[in-house]
Order: C-alpha cells, then structure tokens, then sequence
C-alpha cells in the first residue's frame, strides 16, 4: 500500500514525520509523493495557527470526496487541540496523540475501520506524552542526508498566555540524553553537517528530572566533546529556548566548542514588559537585555534571530513603540514577526481581541521595515569577507546553488560545479541584499571570516 504524508507548522512536526515515515515504511508501505496515488493519507497537523489549521479542513474534504470512487483510510496527529480534535474525530478515520505512534501499524490492520486511537491520551492533557520515550525510540527516517532534526524535550510547562502548546503537547518532558547523544553519534558517523535539537523550551531540558539527567548545558558540552573527539565539521543548533532558562553557562558552552553554531533563537515577543507580564512571559525587556549583551560580548561572531507577536490584546500604540525600540536596540540578523490570532484553549482566547486586523497589519509592516534596514547594513558589513557555508540546493535561476552561513545567512552563489549540495564550501561575499547575501565560490583555501 503506498501512503502520502502532509507535515505542518514547526521543524519538531517536521521531525515527527520522519519517525512516521520509518514506522509505516518498517511494515511494508511505500512513501509517494502524489497524494492521488496513495490508499493511506495522513496529516501531522499544528494547531498554533488557524491557517496551518484551515489547510486541513480543506485537505480532509477533498479526500474524503474520493472515498466516492476509492478505497482511503485518512490519520491526523500532531499539534492539534481538543476543540479542533473533537471535530477531526468525525472526519478522519485515526486520530491519534504522536506519544502513542507505535499503535499505528496494530490500528491499520483493522483496514478501514472508523476509530479514533487512545481517547484518553487524546484528551487528558496528563497523559499526553505518557508513551512519548516509545515513541523516541523509533529510528527516524530522515528526509536529508545532510541535515537532520533530533527531538531532546516534547511539551511545555510555560503556559504563555497567547500559545496553545501546553494544551496540544502536553507538559515538558526530557528525551534520556543516551538516546539523544547516540542519535547525534550516529549523525557524525553519517556524516552529517547540521544538526537541530529540537524542542518546545530546549534550555529547560532535564529540570524536570534534575539530580537524575544532563543539564541542557552539560548535554551541549557532551555534544561539543563528541564534535571534538570525531575530528568531523559539521554544525550543531537548538530551538527553541526560553529566556527565562537561557543561562550564562549555556552560552558559554557554545562560545567553547566549535561544532556548536554560533545563531541563537531566542523569542522576544513583545518589547514592553507590560505586555510581555499579560503574555505570562516571566522575563522582562532588561532581563532579555542581559542576556544579548552576554551572547555578544561572548560570541561576537554569533547572529540572533528571535521571534515578536504584534498586536497582542491590550497592545497600545506605546506598548508597541517600546517593541520597535528594542527591535533597533538588538539588531536581530533574522525576526519571525506574527500577527496575534486567538487559538482556543490558550488563556488569551477568553480575551477581547482588541486591536484591529488593520492596526496590526501596520505594525507587523513597521516592525518589518525596522528588521530589513538592520539585516541589510549586517549584510553589506560581509562584502568582501571569505565566509564557510554549507550548500543547501539549487536556486531557482539556472546555474545558482543557494547555501547557508553558519549563523543562517541565506546566501547564493553561481558555479557549474557538480555535487555541492551537502557540502560547505568557502564563498567570498561579493554583493548583499536586505534578506540574502550573494558570492563567488573559492577555489584556494583561504582563512575564514566569520560573521
């Protein structure tokens, strides 16, 4: 039986997929790519944007229509939150939570059966990442050969009051960091040259079981040992942390091993701490201050990306003029900015959205405008510096490979070459743009310039 996989939402969804790949493919199905081929369909679903949501109501409908003229049998996991959940349970055969996976196979074999998996585990928000360590152990099936995805921590005890999260995932929990550290010995081994850890809060990996596992620090250390006793190059990032758990000695850590990349995630959210206080962040504008001054005074190499919701309710004109001034403050290399959007379940739902659509479509604009003036003089500070990047895929105009900075970077570059996608490769920067830089590939060894 051939089956075809949606993946939404965030890299952890995307890493879910993989292990639901390497499961259905360990028992006979076989992966294709047009969905009109396949008897099996299923959906890793995200529930943090109604968007992500809308795409499968649209995509559940259309299959459903075929089951008119073909034989289907349609699942939905992932992100998904118990309003959106009680009303999939009507429309796909199997819905189950991601922590109980394995039952999957034991399910289809009922092929056809209308029945949604584990109603318990779906509901109770306790049981959610009850059989989650099962569900790590799956030997994932990547989808490169050159980068890879490792999940560390599932769930989140934050309960930030605009996210769904807590609510779809369930509460924080630790991967056993002999998994996590033989998953990415076995990536070394393999070759590969950037390697994501993966989880709600990253940086609050094992507190939950402090005294009996690895601090989030000393797992990176780990992991930088490994780099250093493999004598491979290759990159290593986490996302994403919370500032609350973003301590000195993580950064420290970084700023001492060089497999670990030099790009920090760190979600802002808001630049007013009235707002950040409403948001349930329990981090203040001067605390986060802190902790950039410590990246950049430790790493100046390192770029930082961060993640702000504009129109929050209650955000008023000054609330969101203190964001734009910490946007100029910090000078992020990279901003992921999202218009608020109410997401049942999440505390805010209860609220007013009070800020209207076109108010905040302004501010996400102004934000944006901000983000792209800085970007564009970080780039142009890199003309004519020779910087390692790793090669990522082809562009789309003929004759161009598109590739990465270690601090994420897009950059392009043109050569006729054959087979450098995988591979790092060194690029003098000859020309910048606000999102993207451009050069020439490099032949002779030269010394690197870091960003």
């Amino acid at each position: 039986m051939k089956y075809h996989l949606i993946s939404l939402g965030c890299q952890m969804n995307i890493s879910d997929s993989e292990r639901v790949n390497s499961l259905l493919e360990k028992h006979g199905y076989v992966y294709t790519e047009d969905e009109k081929e396949a008897n099996l369909l299923g959906i890793i679903a995200c529930s943090v944007r109604q968007k992500a949501i809308d795409k499968v109501y649209s995509k559940i409908n259309q299959w459903n229509k075929r089951k008119d003229n073909s034989h289907l049998i349609t699942f939905l996991s992932g992100c998904v939150l118990a309003e959106d959940r009680t009303k999939f349970l009507k429309l796909f055969d199997i819905v189950f939570p991601m922590s109980e996976l394995n039952q999957l196979p034991e399910i289809l074999n009922q092929y056809g059966v209308v029945t949604p998996m584990s109603l318990n585990g779906l509901f109770n928000s306790s049981e959610k990442n009850e059989h989650i360590e099962d569900f790590w152990k799956i030997s994932p099936q990547y989808n490169s050969d050159f980068e890879a995805y490792v999940p560390i921590q599932n769930g989140c005890d934050k309960f930030c009051t605009f996210c769904a999260v807590p609510y779809t995932r369930g509460r924080e929990v630790s991967r056993p960091s002999d998994e996590i550290l033989q998953e990415v010995k076995t990536l070394i081994d393999h070759n590969y040259k950037s390697i994501t850890l993966l989880g709600q809060n990253v940086n609050s990996y094992g507190l939950e079981k402090e005294g009996h596992e690895l601090s989030f620090p000393d797992l990176l250390r780990k992991i930088g040992e490994l780099g250093e006793q493999s004598n491979r190059d290759f990159w290593v990032y986490f996302t994403s942390p919370h500032p609350r758990d973003m301590t000195d000695e993580v950064i420290d850590v970084v700023a001492k091993y060089k497999c670990l990349a030099k790009q920090i995630h760190l979600p802002l959210q808001s630049g007013d701490d009235k707002v950040l206080i409403r948001m349930n962040r329990k981090h203040s504008v001067s605390q986060y201050r802190r902790i950039i001054h410590k990246i950049r005074n430790t790493i100046p190499k390192a770029t930082v990306f961060t993640d702000i919701i504009v129109g929050f309710t209650g955000e008023e004109k000054t609330h969101f003029e203190n964001t734009c001034k910490a946007m100029e403050e910090f000078k992020f290399n990279m901003a992921y900015i999202a218009m608020y959007s109410q997401r049942p379940g999440a505390t805010s739902s209860r609220w007013v959205d009070d800020v209207p659509h076109n108010i905040k479509k302004k501010r996400l604009h102004h934000l944006t405008d901000i983000l792209q003036k800085h970007i564009y003089q970080y780039n142009q500070r890199l003309i004519g510096k020779t910087l390692k990047v790793l090669v990522t895929g082809r562009d789309k105009k003929d004759q161009y490979y598109t590739a990465l900075t270690e601090g994420k970077i897009v950059l392009r570059f043109k050569s006729n070459a054959e087979n450098l996608i995988g591979k790092f490769c060194d690029i003098k920067i000859t020309d910048a743009a606000k999102f993207s830089i451009e050069g020439q590939l490099v032949t002779e060894k030269l010394e690197y310039h870091y960003e």
